[in-house]
């Protein structure tokens, strides 16, 4: 039996980001996915608690999920930043925390989107599979 496609939209996102900023990427990201119905919003640990990410989850009826930094850096993904790879061990968070959250053998539908002022980044991984 076929089981429902998972998909994760992993975010990245400066301190000083707003929600207009994360609804932008949000929104560039779904359309370069080709607007797929996600069922989960994740970042890195610390970041899930700040009231930005709150609130954009809120309003998305959806999950807001933290991934541990551990597992983060255990991702390799297709597009890098020096900066992130630095701080989280991976080269883009957005990517890193959309693949974890979705599962072993997810793929990238979207891989890091940046928002419109340059504040936040969003990628978006599937994961289909059989039970």
């Amino acid at each position: 039996m076929e089981r429902d496609t998972v998909i994760v939209v992993g975010f990245g996102f400066r301190g000083g980001a707003a929600l207009a900023s994360l609804q932008d990427v949000l929104e560039r990201a779904l359309a370069a996915a080709g607007h797929p119905a996600p069922q989960a919003l994740a970042t890195e640990s610390a970041k899930s608690r700040a009231p930005v990410f709150r609130e954009l989850s809120t309003l998305m009826r959806l999950p807001g999920l933290g991934v541990r930094q551990e597992d983060i850096a255990q991702m390799i993904t297709p597009t890098q930043s020096q900066r992130i790879l630095d701080r989280f061990g991976t080269g883009s968070l957005s990517e890193a925390a959309a693949l974890v959250t979705a599962g072993p053998g997810a793929e990238l539908l979207a891989a890091r989107v940046v928002s419109g002022d340059g504040m936040a980044t969003a990628a978006i991984a599937a994961l289909k599979g059989d039970l």
